[in-house]
């Protein structure tokens, strides 16, 4: 239990490094944009190695494929409800617009975080140790999307204390998931193993394809596409050392 709530608040951390390197200095869009893409290519490959993969291992393909299914309209129905809810457009970019951008930034990160973090608890308790790729993912991948939002927030307006806090409960959330990973894990076995890893799958392809990936694109120009290879390339090599 110990160790999920450790690697969950390690993994979680990144949320409010990120809030608090957009205070020390400021980030040129194209370095956060460099950043995204490394974040999305190491979740492109915890999604194929950590997640789909072992979910066909598991529990086969149709289950795994059943997973993704629900998994990917799962997200993109919260995040068409976030947008509806509080007047702002979808994914990270769009949370930063309407009045009530925090909240919208702050429920945006929750359901980005969320799967990842409960897959990352499932697999410690699972006794296969944590898994580095899918760990590097969940880390790289927070710090744009909290160093962006907490500079959007700032010019907004918002005091920097405020801000700290937000992403503190953020954080300490998305933590938690990791926890209830580990504590459903004895009831989660073969197919619903399966089923989870694939419900994650899904819900990072959905966030990927409709933000992280366009937001990485805009700001890093032409050169993000080989970050993203990169950071691919990074994470592919530390899932053998899972």
């Amino acid at each position: 239990m110990g160790s999920a709530i450790g690697w969950g608040a390690l993994a979680a951390s990144s949320l409010v490094i990120g809030a608090a390197l957009s205070f020390a200095r400021e980030w040129s869009m194209r370095q956060v944009g460099y950043v995204l893409a490394f974040g999305a290519g190491a979740l492109i490959s915890a999604v194929s190695f950590e997640l789909a993969a072992e979910g066909i291992e598991v529990g086969g393909a149709p289950i795994t494929g059943l997973g993704l299914g629900v998994g990917a309209v799962t997200y993109f129905l919260l995040d068409g409800l976030i947008a509806r809810r509080h007047s702002t457009g979808r994914g990270r970019k769009g949370r930063t617009e309407g009045d009530g951008s925090g909240t919208a930034l702050a429920l945006g990160a929750f359901l980005d975080g969320i799967p990842e973090q409960l897959v990352l608890g499932i697999n410690i308790a699972a006794g296969g140790g944590v898994g580095v790729s899918l760990l590097v993912a969940i880390f790289v991948s927070n710090l744009p999307e909290a160093l962006g939002s907490a500079d959007d927030m700032a010019k907004q307006g918002k005091p920097r204390e405020r801000i700290l806090r937000l992403w503190l409960l953020v954080a300490a959330i998305c933590a938690l998931a990791s926890l209830v990973g580990y504590l459903l894990a004895d009831a989660v076995r073969g197919n619903a193993k399966a089923a989870i890893d694939g419900f994650a799958a899904g819900a990072l392809l959905v966030m990927l394809i409709d933000s992280m990936i366009p937001d990485a694109r805009k700001d890093a120009g032409r050169g993000a596409g080989l970050v993203t290879v990169l950071g691919f390339a990074v994470a592919a090599g530390l899932s053998s050392l899972s």
